[in-house]
């Protein structure tokens, strides 16, 4: 095994289980690993840490263990049948009302670069790292074994992978094949599924519990859903008895794929319209007075030179929506960019309210979804910030 020798006092943060060894913390390495080679982590004098997939860049190792274990089959199935317990234990697991769930969370199942999706009898994972990748088939196998439901496995880390990797990937099945017609149900509700083409896995199931809270807040208010996607929260609020729901994203396609959600679960709608336009221009030309807002946007920064112009983006984004909406009206608004803290991106708010000339009261601090989890020792796992905010 080739071992990476920590500077001293460096092993301080694997002593408190934190799962990423970065490169400015290594000393030497015995040998000569190639990126997602399996190797471990000693300090100084020699003792065992952890053991993890190497990689090149700012993170130098992502640790499987901090128990010297052999990562193998066993292994695999081990981790995820936790994994797939915390789920069972959370009660998402109740077709037909709801089959939609992650099932493995990267750091926050102590699996760091991998993250799967279950919808109905068909998994779908990501690799964020090489080795996760060299270890593609025995995942997908373990996956089946595990979870009794799961019957197909599809693999989509074309796009999540190093892009300096020596590795060509390729998405496709790697255990059967399901059929055309991708649907999922989430709390009752059915929503078509893209994990062919669609973004990440083909749903974004961490807003759950959000697109929940949201229908309590729905009856007889116009609703505005900014950067839509997939039509959940429109959906959520059309159930929750909404007299309005508008539906805005730039993407014809997530409009195509809103609509046909809409379609599924509401076939008779007439109080729901969608706009493939630009989240401003929209705001700008205010086309109705609403009193309940949801702003869901894309990830504004995915590293940390981007912070500064993405909290710009996020209080004018804000501000806009807070000079347009009703008085004593709702706001719903999130952030899923990881380096953005949540007192960053609350003071965005703040000083978008204060621009926009708004009181304003928190009524909800919002995060993912419990089958989201954050590991306590990985606090960078909590990604997705969200604010309820009572405007009057």
């Amino acid at each position: 095994m080739i071992t990476v020798h920590l500077k001293p006092k460096k092993e301080e943060s694997l002593l408190r289980f934190h799962p990423w060894v970065f490169s400015g913390a290594i000393q030497h390495i015995n040998g000569k690993p190639t990126e997602g080679e399996l190797v471990d982590a000693l300090d100084n004098q020699g003792n065992f840490l952890a053991t993890g997939h190497y990689q090149i860049g700012s993170i130098a190792v992502r640790v499987l263990s901090f128990e010297k274990v052999d990562i193998d089959n066993n292994y695999w199935q081990q981790k995820i049948s936790q994994a797939y317990t915390v789920r069972r234990e959370l009660g998402l697991i109740n077709p037909p009302y709801n089959n939609t769930y992650r099932l493995i969370h990267g750091e926050g199942d102590s699996l760091p670069g991998l993250i799967a999706d279950v919808y109905d009898d068909t998994a779908v994972f990501q690799a964020h790292s090489v080795g996760m990748h060299l270890s593609r088939q025995a995942i997908a196998e373990a996956i089946v074994a595990v979870v009794p439901a799961v019957k197909n496995v599809y693999y989509k880390s074309e796009t999540t992978l190093p892009f300096n990797a020596p590795i060509e990937p390729e998405d496709g099945y790697l255990i059967g094949k399901a059929g055309n017609a991708f649907k999922a149900m989430e709390n009752g509700l059915e929503f078509k599924v893209d994990w062919l083409k669609g973004q990440k896995t083909g749903f974004f199931v961490d807003q759950r519990e959000n697109r929940a809270l949201l229908e309590k807040y729905s009856k007889g208010k116009k609703v505005l859903n900014m950067f839509c996607y997939t039509g959940g929260f429109s959906v959520y609020s059309l159930r929750g008895g909404a007299e309005l729901v508008h539906s805005v994203d730039s993407s014809a396609k997530a409009i195509e794929l809103t609509d046909s959600n809409v379609a599924i679960n509401f076939p008779d709608a007439k109080n729901h319209v969608s706009f493939a336009e630009d989240a401003f221009k929209f705001l700008n030309d205010k086309r109705e007075e609403y009193d309940l807002i949801v702003l869901d946007p894309p990830a504004f920064a995915k590293h940390r030179e981007a912070v500064r112009n993405a909290l710009k983006g996020y209080k004018r984004l804000n501000r806009k929506a807070l000079e347009q909406i009703k008085p004593n009206s709702i706001l719903f608004t999130f952030s899923c960019s990881q380096v953005i803290n949540k007192d960053q991106f609350r003071l965005a708010v703040f000083s978008a309210a204060a621009e926009a000339k708004r009181n304003v009261r928190i009524l909800h601090q919002l995060t993912q979804s419990a089958d989201h989890p954050i590991n306590i020792y990985h606090p960078e796992g909590e990604y997705l910030k969200g604010l309820v905010l009572f405007v009057e």
